[in-house]
């Protein structure tokens, strides 16, 4: 209802005209289909130098006339010089008026009434168009800015000024064509190898494919590899601390502590103690210490994550098609960004033409006050401000509407994390409704239910749209907060209050670990939901229980699947180029998601069944091996 409510809002008020054409001094579109500016697509200043920035250009106002033209200058020229020789050179005198107020065409008019009232500009410049607008054409010649080849220019004010005048009344303009120039050259990187970019795509997936695949035979070697290197290279370490402490015995000076010889900003003259070396040694002793008893007494749980991370390699191997599943996301993602933006530009787009007095006079009392164009000429404003004009300065309103549209925006924004949050949801409720029926089946891969990913989707659709809902919503909320003081933050970057900032700084740490919290809470909740199909408030309950009674086995899994998940992403960015660890991470998403509702399943598994014939387990036969079963129990389907 919120996000009809403002798109309906949006749809009526809104005009995205107003950013597909620029506007100008008289509020007309450049370039709009069936208006005299039809065939002029460009926006024209008649004092690019009144212009602060290129922010100022494309978002707000620059304090001078301008017009839609068809097409930018293309030389240095000014008025005085075209209006002496009118009589004589007719071509340039047509060529300048085109830059000229429409019906303009009095070049006998004195010059000082012509730029009065801004009849004409002083001077065109050679500019080119970019985001329909013309702006100067900057170039470098052995390193001096220039336009046209030239340095220099006059204004038509009888003024010879510098192009970098140009360069500072346009500031910023460099960044913006630098973005533009790369922007080209990526579109034409992307042109010329879209095919080589489509290989890499393919290869990334195949990679990333056969590793989840081989992950069932490889993870426990590849862990243990890893955890034995560990202990490997610190023993290495503990070694030569010792060898270096041995080393440094009798050395003049070796002796003395940290304390004698203070701070230093070089970390050599450290090294030179017998002291840095046993700290050193005694670090890594107690490191490798630790490891040590780690794996000892959690031996057993390192062994049930990596069945857990071969099961989940097999479960995928029979459910291919969750791995194609992301697409959906994606797709219904896209289609969120895609409402959210069309609701935002209409928003945007939605103020009336607000007009204000333009005048050349610093001292005119009526500058900037807002005006009716229509009304303009019968006022007394042009008598007492001589040159004053009535032009276009932005969209707005003062309407109840208008004043509003901050808030439609924020409710825009906030609808928009919310479907985002539940196009999320969806997704992780499918996948864990299929990868449960794999769990739960008697027999692995008969009794697993035909379409299981098509299933599961219809179940959540059909059954738990509520609940993913209202998960997404809490979600939603939360982003919302972070996304205010993330704009208060920005506000008040300036304050000079350290009160402020630290009372910022901590609610944005707090809400930051809030939503990491809830992100955690609402993925186990909605693979609860798609098991026995409770609510969210109850699934959420009763899956953080579950994994509170679990905790240390919930700590070990998922170090050991966040190790060899990077593992994965190495080998897709070392094979194929990091740019396509994208694709890697929507296949390892679908992987990581499958060990999440398998772990959940096994630790079900473990309070409600006993392994008896009554209570068969329903884990798999290496699962059984690590608890001590040698035997499976004949089981029972679930009801």
């Amino acid at each position: 209802m919120l996000k009809t409510m403002c798109m309906f809002a949006a749809w009526v008020h809104g005009d995205p005209r107003k950013v597909i054409y620029p506007t100008d001094s008289y509020g007309q579109f450049c370039g709009q289909k069936d208006t005299p500016n039809e065939n002029k697509t460009i926006l024209f200043y008649f004092n690019i130098l009144k212009c602060a920035s290129p922010v100022v250009l494309i978002n707000l106002q620059c304090p001078t006339t301008q017009l839609c033209v068809s097409k930018c200058p293309d030389r240095f020229v000014t008025y005085i010089d075209v209006q002496a020789s009118y009589r004589y050179k007719p071509d340039q005198w047509n060529y300048f008026k085109q830059f000229c107020k429409p019906g303009f065409n009095s070049p006998r008019k004195s010059v000082a009434q012509v730029l009065r009232d801004e009849d004409c500009p002083s001077m065109i410049i050679p500019s080119r168009p970019f985001l329909k607008r013309c702006f100067p054409d900057f170039s470098t010649k052995n390193g001096v800015l220039t336009v046209a080849n030239q340095t220099t220019f006059k204004d038509g004010r009888g003024k010879t000024r510098n192009v970098t005048d140009l360069r500072e009344a346009a500031n910023g303009i460099n960044n913006v064509l630098d973005a533009r120039s790369i922007g080209v050259k990526i579109f034409e990187d992307y042109a010329i190898s879209w095919y080589w970019i489509l290989i890499g795509l393919f290869i990334a997936m195949i990679v990333s494919l056969l590793f989840l695949v081989l992950l069932r035979f490889t993870a426990g070697v590849l862990f243990w590899i890893f955890i034995f290197g560990v202990i490997g290279i610190i023993g290495y370490g503990i070694w030569h601390c010792y060898w270096e402490y041995d080393h440094l015995k009798g050395i003049p000076g070796s002796d003395l502590t940290v304390y004698d010889i203070g701070f230093q900003t070089d970390f050599r003259v450290y090294l030179q103690l017998r002291q840095t070396w046993l700290a050193f040694m005694v670090i890594l002793c107690g490191a490798e210490v630790i490891i040590i008893l780690m794996l000892i007494f959690l031996r057993n749980r390192i062994r049930i994550a990596i069945a857990l991370l071969q099961e989940g390699s097999r479960a995928i191997g029979y459910i291919m098609s969750t791995l194609f599943y992301p697409i959906v996301t994606f797709i219904l993602i896209a289609v969120c960004i895609s409402y959210w933006a069309v609701t935002a530009v209409f928003l945007a787009t939605s103020g009336e033409p607000v007009y204000k007095v333009m005048a050349n006079q610093t001292l005119c009392k009526y500058a900037n006050l807002t005006c009716d164009p229509e009304t303009f000429n019968t006022t007394n404003v042009t008598k007492l401000c001589p040159g004053a004009q009535c032009t276009f300065a932005f969209y707005g309103g003062e309407s109840l509407y208008h004043k509003y549209i901050f808030i439609f925006q924020l409710a825009n924004a906030f609808v928009f994390l919310w479907l985002v949050n539940f196009a999320i949801a969806l997704g992780q409720c499918t996948l864990a409704g299929a990868f449960a029926s794999y769990y739960w089946a008697s027999r692995k891969p008969a009794d697993i239910p035909l379409w299981p990913l098509f299933s599961s989707f219809g179940r959540a659709i059909r059954y738990h749209t509520g609940s993913l809902a209202f998960g997404a919503l809490i979600l939603a909320i939360v982003q919302l907060i972070r996304v205010i003081l993330e704009y208060l933050d920005h506000k008040l970057k300036g304050t000079q209050n350290s009160f402020t900032r630290f009372l910022l700084c901590c609610l944005k740490c707090c809400f930051w670990c809030l939503e990491k919290f809830l992100k955690f809470i609402n993925r186990n909740a909605y693979i609860m939901i798609a098991i026995y199909g409770k609510n969210f408030c109850t699934s959420a309950k009763e899956a953080f229980f579950l994994l509170m009674r679990n905790v240390v086995r919930v700590a070990v899994l998922d170090k050991v699947t966040d190790f060899l998940l990077f593992l994965g992403k190495i080998l897709v960015a070392g094979g194929v180029g990091k740019v396509y660890c994208v694709v890697a991470h929507g296949f390892f998403s679908v992987y990581a998601m499958c060990v999440d509702t398998l772990f959940l399943c096994f630790c079900e598994d473990l309070e409600r069944n006993d392994g008896s014939t009554a209570k068969p387990y329903f884990m798999s036969a290496s699962l059984h091996r690590i608890l001590g079963k040698k035997e499976l129990s004949p089981k029972k389907a679930v009801g």
